[in-house]
């Protein structure tokens, strides 16, 4: 891959400090800006519909927070609307669509949005919400009277930097995915975001000949750092999809002739498990970039696309912590970005020492080498939730910045990530990651996604229980399933999950993250198929009656753990 710093073209991180200046610096430029199926903007237009939509944003402007919430697709509303709170110093705040009402409503009081942009469809989902926003401080895109108006602003106004907008002016407050826990609103201002489309333009060989397909939601940082922020600093091509579909991605890729695109969570999962065509490799696709794919899907995209993978590792609240490596073994990120990183005991601040990994690497030492990532110098690019000082003091302890991930380092030096903080499983007395029973079970054939976490063992402890999504949960095969599993030699007896879940839709965060949250209140109760595995035998599974599962609970309440259900 070319070195996108020998190309003259490449912005240098003094040329924007900010979004509005980058954004400014496309005025003029002819060059296609933003794609739709059925309609392109050269860069100049992106920039004069941006500056309308500001001015809208300024005329309807109250007292308080300049916060501006978006409830679209990805349309291209949505990109004007970033490009016009960056020129007024508005913040624009991406909704969720997936939460649930009443989660939906408190998310939108807690960041204080003044306005909120959006569709019919929207507005008919939050019209009955307790959201405490009148009708009149919502502006419908599809509505005639609202594009009447913003065609009457672009054709007058002159697009500039409002007074006072600079590299601090917050730009957006990004709502964390909310897998294990709750949301939290992370801030990001226009100089951090600026920033990473640098920074990501070197670290996934970004130039202006890209067309970049954005295919993650608008409302994610993935998107919004991985992808269109490098896209603007280059002026690239962001060629514009509703939303994800496996089934119409090829597609798509081919009509915008794509070169990049992004992916989150179980949306590899998706694309692999559409039928394999022999003209599939016949596409554009240069490169991608995402997280939390299986190995085993990244190896078979590469093999049916003919694309690269980048599988990153970050967060919308810290810096990157990765460099790549083209030597990193299967499963590995890459190595320490700086010596700045380092995975450490949360408890005594003492760094772990390496991880011992067997011949299928599988870590042999995991309470010893398996610890919290940090990064001692991430401090100063952390900055901040929106008013939540208690998780701001977590994230920054004895000066470091704390992902809240676990991570290991082998004996070469590369980087592991070992799951969210929350995904310690503890069984018999020893700890174990979700993640790395993830990678296991994704390479079952009929597995389209999969969530392991921990549910509470009776008498002490934790037990692993796993979700995992098929095509057709009545064809699924525990015998098969449990064969498979015997015969995975990194998989231990104690990491086995005793429960399993079938199901043919798990649930998700609005970026394809399996929301393991819900599935860990369910534990056995639910209306899905539940297998267990009982004893000290053979894996093998059987399907959970209605009788079996209030035993359960009943065994809880004899060893005096029912607090634990």
């Amino acid at each position: 891959m070319t070195d996108v710093t020998d190309d003259p073209r490449t912005p240098r991180p003094d040329d924007y400090p900010d979004i509005a200046t980058a954004l400014l610096a496309r005025l003029g430029d002819d060059h296609p800006g933003l794609r739709t199926r059925e309609q392109t903007w050269t860069w100049d237009e992106v920039v004069r519909e941006s500056a309308a939509r500001g001015a809208l944003a300024q005329e309807l402007r109250t007292d308080g927070p300049f916060h501006i919430g978006v409830l679209l697709e990805n349309v291209p509303d949505f990109a004007f609307w970033l490009g016009g709170a960056a020129l007024v110093g508005a913040t624009i705040v991406g909704i969720n669509p997936t939460r649930g009402d009443a989660e939906l409503a408190d998310e939108l009081r807690f960041v204080d949005c003044q306005l909120i942009v959006t569709d019919t469809a929207g507005m008919q989902r939050l019209g009955g919400l307790d959201h405490g926003l009148g009708p009149d401080r919502f502006l419908l895109v599809d509505d005639p009277g609202y594009l009447a108006r913003v065609a009457e602003l672009r054709e007058r106004v002159e697009p500039a930097a409002a007074e006072g907008v600079g590299p601090e002016s917050l730009h957006l407050l990004l709502f964390t995915s909310g897998t294990t826990g709750r949301s939290k609103a992370v801030k990001c201002s226009q100089r951090r975001l600026v920033w990473l489309g640098h920074f990501n333009t070197r670290k996934y060989f970004h130039t202006r000949d890209d067309i970049d397909y954005c295919c993650m939601p608008m409302f994610h940082g993935n998107a919004l750092m991985a992808l269109w922020a490098p896209a603007l600093v280059n002026g690239a091509t962001v060629a514009l999809t509703p939303k994800f579909s496996a089934s119409k991605f090829l597609d798509d890729v081919r009509f915008f002739g794509a070169t990049f695109f992004t992916y989150v969570g179980k949306a590899l999962g998706y694309l692999m498990a559409t039928p394999e065509q022999p003209d599939d490799i016949d596409n554009t696709l240069q490169r991608g970039f995402g997280t939390e794919a299986s190995p085993n899907d990244k190896v078979e995209f590469v093999r049916r696309f003919g694309a690269q993978l980048y599988e990153g590792y970050g967060s919308s609240e810290g810096a990157g912590s990765v460099k790549l490596d083209p030597d990193a073994p299967g499963g590995a990120l890459g190595r320490p970005a700086h010596a700045g990183i380092k995975i450490v005991n949360p408890d005594t601040f003492e760094e772990r020492p390496a991880a011992i990994l067997d011949e299928h690497g599988i870590v042999q030492n995991p309470d010893e080498a398996i610890g919290e990532m940090i990064n001692i110098e991430g401090a100063r690019a952390f900055e901040g939730y929106y008013k939540n000082d208690e998780a701001d003091a977590e994230r920054l302890r004895n000066g470091w910045y704390w992902t809240g991930d676990l991570g290991y380092v082998d004996e070469a030096g590369f980087i592991y990530f070992a799951g969210r903080k929350g995904d310690w499983i503890r069984i018999d007395g020893e700890n174990t990651s979700a993640l790395i029973i993830e990678h296991v079970l994704r390479r079952y054939p009929a597995t389209i996604a999969c969530g392991v976490f921990a549910v509470p063992d009776p008498r002490s402890g934790d037990q692993a229980m796993a979700a995992i999504e098929v095509a057709s949960p009545a064809d699924f095969d525990p015998a098969d399933f449990a064969a498979f599993l015997r015969d995975q030699a990194d998989l231990g007896t104690k990491a086995t999950p005793r429960f399993v879940r079938v199901s043919g839709n798990l649930p998700v965060t609005g970026s394809n993250k399996v929301l393991k949250r819900d599935l860990q209140a369910d534990k056995w109760h639910t209306d899905e198929l539940v297998y267990r595995w009982v004893g000290r035998g053979p894996v093998e599974y059987h399907a959970m009656t209605e009788e079996e599962k209030r035993a359960l609970d009943t065994e809880f309440s004899n060893y005096g753990r029912e607090r634990f259900l």
